[in-house]
This record gives structure tokens, sequence and C-alpha cells, in this order.
């Protein structure tokens, strides 16, 4: 019966999905008993205190937020298995709970991007790996799409700064912003600083400022007002996979490793983000049409005959706002749907493409594997494996 420390915030949403991750591990393979080190002691006392811990309690293992402590060589010494959450950096010499920062980037700047933004900005911080990735794979997509990013004190401020914010000059920034703007934030904390700046300073939202987090802390993005958009992660997963590898670390079954991995899944739209951002009225309506029945069958047809304008106009219009003609943007969206509901139901392939308005599931099975590059079964199996 294995025995492990966990070093892990059990309030933070992104904790607690690793942990029922673990935890799942665990019950089919263990059962495991843990301990948690309270964090005042865990800060308090290092590495050779943690060492001191895991040795007297005589522990397996150990999972958690180490904060790129080099003398973590200490506990690999002591023959300890320890896989760490890349709290600051990664480290080279353990595997790493890590994620997958640029693609998170990348998935906040084409929703935007659908949205017919062309002003963004990007709130964390650059010497915090997760953040910095995330604002690096954010800022590689805008400026593909020929944009630019705007940062907030992207490379000064410190990391004890993440847990609370400076008004003032936040709401500077924020006021000196063209408008209206999309803003991704490295995560929901940072989220509802925007949210509660803008509501300070009489900055409206989503109409002058559309705001994403990321991590789907359900808690703080309802408590946010309005509520905050997020990108969603598999967290549980990522906790499942890393037990599957500290066991085998402490089976000595490998001497090779590589990171874990945690996926973004989906992006849940709340309050922030529900705008189109155009001053094309035409293009407005058209957008606001394609969202309000993507689950018709929509065609290309029917979405002309909303406005006053000839095909071929609207075509022009739309590429030139969205960067997508409209049966190619129609199509993405139908994916994105049709892909939340692989993760949040049961219902087969085929159910869900009936729920969708679509008669094709083959070729619906197509379009995703154009778009995700895997067929449905297997984007399904690769999120939620482990659970």
């Amino acid at each position: 019966m294995n025995k492990i420390i966990l070093l892990i915030d059990f309030a933070e949403e992104y904790s607690k999905g690793l942990l029922r991750g673990i935890n799942k591990y665990s019950r089919e393979h263990g059962p495991w008993i843990f301990c948690q080190m309270p964090l005042f002691l865990r800060e308090t006392l290092g590495i050779d205190g943690i060492l001191k811990w895991a040795q007297e309690w005589e522990a397996d293992g150990i999972i958690g937020q180490l904060y790129n402590d080099q003398a973590i060589d200490k506990l690999v010494a002591a023959g300890i298995p320890v896989i760490a959450q890349d709290f600051k950096e990664r480290f080279d010499s353990i595997p790493n709970i890590s994620g997958a920062y640029h693609e998170t980037g990348v998935m906040a700047a084409e929703y935007f991007l659908r949205k017919g933004f062309k002003h963004f900005a990007f709130y964390g911080f650059e010497n915090i790996v997760w953040s910095r990735e995330r604002g690096e794979g954010f800022d590689a997509r805008i400026r593909k799409a020929g944009y630019k990013v705007h940062f907030f004190e992207h490379q000064k401020d410190q990391a004890s700064e993440l847990w609370y914010y400076k008004p003032s000059s936040l709401s500077q920034w924020l006021l000196s912003l063209p408008k209206p703007i999309a803003i991704m934030t490295c995560d929901d904390r940072l989220g509802s600083h925007i949210t509660e700046t803008c509501r300070h300073t009489y900055i409206r939202i989503p109409e002058q400022v559309a705001v994403l987090g990321v991590d789907n802390d359900v808690m703080l993005c309802e408590l946010s007002d309005p509520p905050l958009s997020s990108i969603a992660q598999d967290a549980e997963k990522g906790g499942y996979e890393a037990a599957r590898l500290l066991d085998a670390m402490i089976r000595k079954e490998t001497d090779t490793y590589s990171d874990i991995l945690v996926m973004p899944t989906q992006i849940v739209t709340r309050q922030s983000t529900d705008i189109y951002a155009t001053h094309d009225q035409y293009i407005a309506s058209t957008l606001k049409y394609i969202h309000q029945n993507i689950d018709k069958n929509l065609q290309v047809d029917e979405v002309v005959k909303q406005v006053p304008l000839s095909r071929r106009s609207l075509e022009i219009r739309f590429q030139e706002i969205t960067g997508y003609p409209i049966y190619k943007y129609i199509q993405n969206l139908r994916i994105e749907k049709f892909s939340q509901k692989l993760l949040d139901t049961d219902l087969s392939v085929f159910e869900i493409a009936v729920d969708l308005g679509m008669n094709d599931s083959k070729n619906i099975a197509r379009q995703f594997r154009q778009i995700k590059g895997c067929t449905p079964l297997e984007y399904r199996n690769r999120f939620l494996a482990g659970r």
C-alpha cells in the first residue's frame, strides 16, 4: 500500500481536478494512503523539512508544488520518487505535471478572432511558465492573423503579485487600450482582476472589454461580475496519468519519464465574452444568427437571407472581419459544439449529430477529423481516459 505525500493546494479548482484523478487511480490500483502537508509547513520547512517528513513517515512518493527549489536533488538522492506540479518553472531532473500552455493561448486567440476582434491584450506574468507560455501562444496566433497584443507589465511584475493587483496601474492600462478589445488572462483569478477593475472604472463588459480566463474555476467565474468565460482543462486526466507514472516509478518499472501534459478541452462562454466585436451591423447580425442557430444544420444560403446584401458582398465582408468564409466558420463552430458534447455527455456520435440537427454522422466525423486531427471517439478517449 503506497504512502504518498501531496503538496497540492486543495483550494484551487485546477488542483482539485488533479486530486480527483490521483484518487481515481488510487481506488483502481491501490488503495494508497495520502498525507497532505499543510501549505505553511511546506513553505517554512523547505526541501530539507519535506525530506525529513517523508523519511519519518516512510513515504513511497511525492506529488506537488515544489517552487522550483533546486535542492530537489536531495529527494532524488534519497530514492524517493517525485513528480512536480510546475508552479513557477519546470524541473529538469524530475517529471512535471505541466500543461499545453501554448495550445491554450492559441485556443483563446482563435476564439476571439472568430468573434471579430481586432484589438487584443494579455494580462499575465513573464516569470511564471504557465502564464508566460499561454501569453506566447496567444501572441503568436494573433500576430499570425496580422494584429498585435498589448501586455500588462508582462516582464516586470513578480510572482507574488499573482494574488493581488494594483487597481490604479491596472485601471490606467485598461483605460488606455483601444476598444473594443479582447483580453486573455493567464488564469481565472486574474480574469476577476480585470472584471472588478472594469466595474470601478466604468468600462463596459463585454461591449468594450471581453475577458477570458483559464481553468474554468466555476466558483471564481460565477463570483465575477459579469460571470467570467474560461478555458476548461482536463486536470483530472493529468492527475490520473501522474499517479500512473508515480506508481511505475515506485515499482521501479521505468527509469525514463516524460512530463504529464494537461490539455485544454473547451471554452465555457459566460457573459464576459458574449459579444461579436464588429462595427459592421450586417456582420454582427450574421454572427449572432449563426451562433443562435448552429444546432439546426445551418446552411450558408439561410445565413445570406438574413441581411440585405448579395452573397458575394456578404462573403467578402465576413471573411475580412472573421478571417473565415461563412461555410468554414459554420463548420468550425459546429465542430466546437460537437467536441463539447463529446466531453459533457455520454451520447454516441450519431446521437450528438442528431442533437445538432445533422443527419449525416459520417460527414460530421470526416469534418471533425479535418479540424481536430482525430476521430470523435479518439477525441473523447484522449480527454476522458482515466476518468
